[in-house]
């Protein structure tokens, strides 16, 4: 089921190895501490409010027995559409025998104004709905001068299954300028053999929610003629001066006591937590910053090429061991990981990935659908500038931020240390430089694109995961 909302212009959201659905939650997961957030301040303002949904508990019909101040909304294929009808529990939508077909209602909400804050809540009662994330919606078309300011509107967050067969949905939206009246509309896509019951939707005027800044750096430094605990001591400097700036995180390269020192990581590799992480910890406590920093570890008898991730107060809040190998290291006795940990901080939620990583659209996929907002990637090399028309790192990277709605920060040695927004864009490059670069990045911001809307939201809906079957087997014959 879907809910949409649309606006008229008057100048025209950590677990390893989930399954699809259990990353389709982990995404949805990602945005309640913003909403709960923004819920909070709609409070005292609801209150006083009346919500401008009429009829929002689907309590009232028409004569015809339908919901009042409701349009039934059908596909341009009739065929296909799902029956939609009025039951004491709510207002029912499902589709006997039609697996995938499309339908629910809608309701023009008037006296929408530009700039302003509005808190829009749904609940309904899932029966058999095999992927609710896909499946059930609720969308928001804003119109200025009776046209949509945006063809796909907006989907509201949710749902968020509660407590049995319940749902719920949850957002804080922004009325874009010009927009005179909105659409909500709540819509069903292919919902099987199940049902959805809608139990009420609400929109109230609330205050805007607080933006999410983050100020994020990315290193770009290589030592020459070194030595492992000289590296250490050289990039605890950049931490030092991250704290200075007042950055909340920043992202230090691959193997850090490799580069430079003519060793192997197996010759350099130890234990995590261990000597390593215990000086880089202490760097990060002093200048109160995360830390993403590229290490080889050793567990046992393996070695690992590893990334940890260290909190203000120093301490490792969690690592990620590169899951794609090159010959360069498997040929060493270099041990793959096997998992792609999304970690909780107290700006957001982020994930990290290691170079040769980066030639695998499946780990950005990966971290994305387990709610990762921004992903560090410690990389030797490289984030070269496109030539002779072969596409080279700068634009890959490039291509797996837009593709997954993410920001994407890479700290490398060979090519350009840079932050790339979920538009693909690049905010800041060290553009041939030595030092730390950074910017100030809005977590709360949702950029549209044209046509297709808000990727983050659009994107996982849309994913058929079903017909990916070779993307998770091995290949059964030589593929060249």
């Amino acid at each position: 089921m879907i809910i949409r909302l649309t606006c008229v212009r008057r100048d025209c959201p950590m677990a390893p190895n989930l399954s699809s659905e259990q990353a389709f939650s982990a995404l949805a997961g990602l945005v309640v501490a913003s909403i709960l957030l923004a819920a909070e301040v709609c409070v005292a303002t609801e209150s006083a409010t009346e919500s401008m949904v009429r009829n929002g508990d689907f309590s009232r019909q028409t004569v015809e027995g339908g919901p009042a101040e409701w349009s039934i909304w059908e596909p341009g294929h009739r065929q296909n559409a799902c029956r939609v009808r009025l039951t004491s529990d709510g207002l029912v939508v499902d589709a006997p025998g039609r697996p995938f077909a499309v339908g629910g209602v809608t309701q023009i909400i008037e006296g929408i104004r530009p700039g302003r804050a509005y808190h829009i809540t749904a609940t309904c009662a899932l029966w058999e709905i095999a992927t609710p994330y896909r499946s059930v919606l609720v969308r928001v078309t804003c119109f200025a001068a009776q046209r949509p300011v945006h063809p796909a509107g907006v989907l509201i967050r949710g749902p968020f299954i509660k407590e049995g067969n319940l749902a719920a949905f949850d957002d804080v939206i922004m009325a874009p300028e010009g927009a005179e009246k909105a659409e909500i509309s709540l819509e069903v896509k292919w919902p099987g053999e199940g049902a959805v019951t809608w139990k009420s939707v609400r929109m109230i005027p609330c205050e805007p929610p607080a933006p999410r800044l983050v100020k994020v750096g990315t290193v770009h430094f290589r030592p020459r003629g070194s030595t492992p605990q000289r590296n250490l001591e050289l990039y605890a400097q950049f931490v030092h001066e991250a704290g200075k700036l007042g950055l909340d995180i920043v992202c230090l390269p691959e193997l850090i006591t490799v580069v430079g020192t003519g060793k192997k990581s197996f010759e350099v590799a130890q234990s995590i937590p261990g000597p390593d992480t215990e000086f880089l910890g202490q760097a990060a406590k002093a200048a109160r910053v995360w830390v993403v920093v590229g290490l080889a570890e050793k567990d046992g008898d393996d070695v690992y090429n590893t990334a940890v991730l260290f909190t203000r107060d120093g301490q490792v809040a969690g690592k990620y061991r590169k899951v794609h190998l090159p010959r360069e290291e498997w040929k060493e006795g270099i041990v793959p990981g096997r998992e792609f940990p999304v970690f909780s901080t107290d700006f957001g939620r982020v994930a990290i990935q290691i170079c040769y990583d980066w030639f695998f659209p499946e780990s950005h996929a990966n971290f994305a659908l387990r709610g990762a907002e921004i992903l560090f990637a410690p990389t030797w090399g490289e984030t070269y500038a496109d030539s002779e028309g072969r596409v080279h790192g700068e634009n890959v990277f490039r291509v797996r931020a837009r593709d997954n709605g993410l920001y994407l920060v890479a700290s490398v040695y060979d090519g350009s240390s840079m932050i790339i927004d979920p538009m693909g864009r690049i905010l800041v490059s060290n553009e041939g430089k030595e030092g730390l670069f950074w910017c100030e990045i809005d977590l709360s911001k949702r950029e549209e694109w044209p046509w297709v809307g808000y990727w983050r939201a659009i994107g996982p809906r849309d994913r058929m995961p079903g017909t990916y079957g070779m993307l998770s087997e091995d290949p059964p014959q030589p593929t060249y």
